[in-house]
């Protein structure tokens, strides 16, 4: 007779619902500017590489506070790390609707960064609270709160062209000072989930000696740091692209960013099935291909023909482009899922240390890429040379996992993987 599963007890679902809504909210203002950047560039008179900075700001302090917050997890426990994170956001969301130079957006930018830090807080806070059978569905369902970044291009847009940009960190400090009371009611504390942890900063950077570590954090620098990279530059993307209406630019990016989020938890469920090696591949081709159509820029070409020269016009239009979006986002929402699951299959006794390090290194990605959208474009001119750079940055990635994993995979002999043929006879 089978053993009874594990009763997952009614205060655990409530913690993860709570905390779940509570790195939705965090999400959603670490992309803040992702929408109201564009009034603000109009205002200031901002050239593409200081529209990069300045959405980036938020995304560096949010990477870098992840290993400290993560060791202080293990430490105090989720409740008060979480709640007093938020906490702290509440007064420089708000301060940011007063801010009128450049050097004031960054500097507030800085402090609402720590909205960020809440994956490495949440993540073990929420698992401890469930059997180790369930903590990929817990770990996953948590995920999904990066749809934030969604939720952020639905409602901000709305409050830019009804009240104007300044309505944005108004309403969101006031969302995020509910969150933070909401929070605290419904979530709790257990004095077993403590651990206690010496480990500190200096001693998780030795971990980037291991080839393999420094190999997924380059897997995720695309596929966390390119997704907060994009779902940043996107709205501005297809308002000087196409011309469109902040409002109706910021809805088809959410193509992009809402199936990025919510879907984390199914690419889990695929990496527990298919293993990290299959679903981190396909996920790295299929961004290949997206990313190559992505790149093309809008061309004008004159032809000479026997009636004469003609002009041809080579590009993708809104729909096109949407749609290529929209599978990138999948993808990506798979390879997140795929890189933590190499992660607990190779380093099962050091998990959070390797996890940390590989979460800064993609919020460190999504901090850099911007930057280096803006800096491309004053350059060249060429929006799409964004999707161009993260076109080379995906090819390094499959070339690297090409040399370390693919070529050293038989595929025939006694060792090889069963052919999904198989079970068809």
């Amino acid at each position: 007779m089978a053993a009874q599963a594990t009763p997952i007890p009614r205060q655990a679902w409530s913690v993860l619902i709570v905390s779940t809504w509570a790195f939705t909210v965090c999400f959603m203002v670490w992309m803040m500017f992702g929408v109201i950047g564009i009034p603000i560039k109009q205002q200031l008179g901002l050239n593409a590489t200081e529209f990069g900075l300045l959405t980036a700001t938020p995304v560096l302090t949010g990477s870098l506070v992840r290993v400290p917050l993560g060791i202080w997890t293990d430490k105090y426990g989720g409740r008060i790390v979480m709640a007093v994170l938020m906490a702290v956001t509440v007064p420089a969301i708000w301060l940011m609707a007063y801010a009128t130079e450049f050097w004031h957006f960054l500097v507030i930018g800085l402090f609402v960064g720590l909205a960020g830090g809440s994956f490495s807080v949440g993540t073990p806070y929420v698992a401890r609270w469930f059997p180790p059978n369930r903590r990929g569905m817990a770990m996953g369902v948590y995920g999904a709160g990066n749809s934030g970044a969604a939720v952020n291009k639905f409602v901000a847009p709305a409050l830019v062209v009804a009240f104007g940009w300044t309505m944005v960190p108004q309403v969101y400090a006031a969302i995020m000072a509910g969150t933070v009371v909401l929070f605290w009611l419904f979530s709790a504390s257990d004095p077993d989930h403590l651990v206690p942890s010496n480990t500190r900063f200096v001693d998780q950077l030795k971990m980037l000696k291991d080839p393999k570590v420094l190999k997924y954090c380059q897997y995720y620098s695309i596929v966390f740091g390119g997704y907060v990279a994009l779902a940043l530059w996107m709205v501005q993307y297809y308002v000087g692209e196409y011309g469109l209406d902040i409002r109706v630019a910021a809805v088809l990016a959410a193509a992009f960013s809402l199936p990025g989020g919510v879907l984390r938890a199914i690419g889990g469920v695929l990496s527990d099935k298919y293993g990290a090696h299959r679903v981190t591949w396909w996920v790295l081709w299929v961004s290949w291909i997206c990313l190559f159509l992505l790149s093309y820029p809008q061309t004008q070409f004159t032809i000479l023909t026997v009636d004469g020269p003609k002009t041809f016009h080579i590009g993708l239009n809104v729909y096109v482009f949407t749609a290529l979006m929209f599978v990138l986002g999948i993808a990506w929402a798979f390879g997140k899922a795929s890189v933590f699951k190499y992660i607990g299959d190779d380093y099962p006794h050091n998990i959070g240390t390797v996890s940390g390090i590989v979460g800064l290194a993609g919020g460190l990605g999504g901090f850099v890429l911007p930057i280096m959208f803006g800096a491309l474009m004053d350059l060249t001119g060429i929006r799409s040379s964004a999707f161009m750079l993260m076109y080379g940055v995906v090819w390094v990635s499959l070339i690297w996992m090409y040399w370390t994993e693919v070529r050293k995979t038989e595929v025939m002999g006694d060792k090889a993987p069963p052919s999904p043929l198989a079970a068809l006879r």
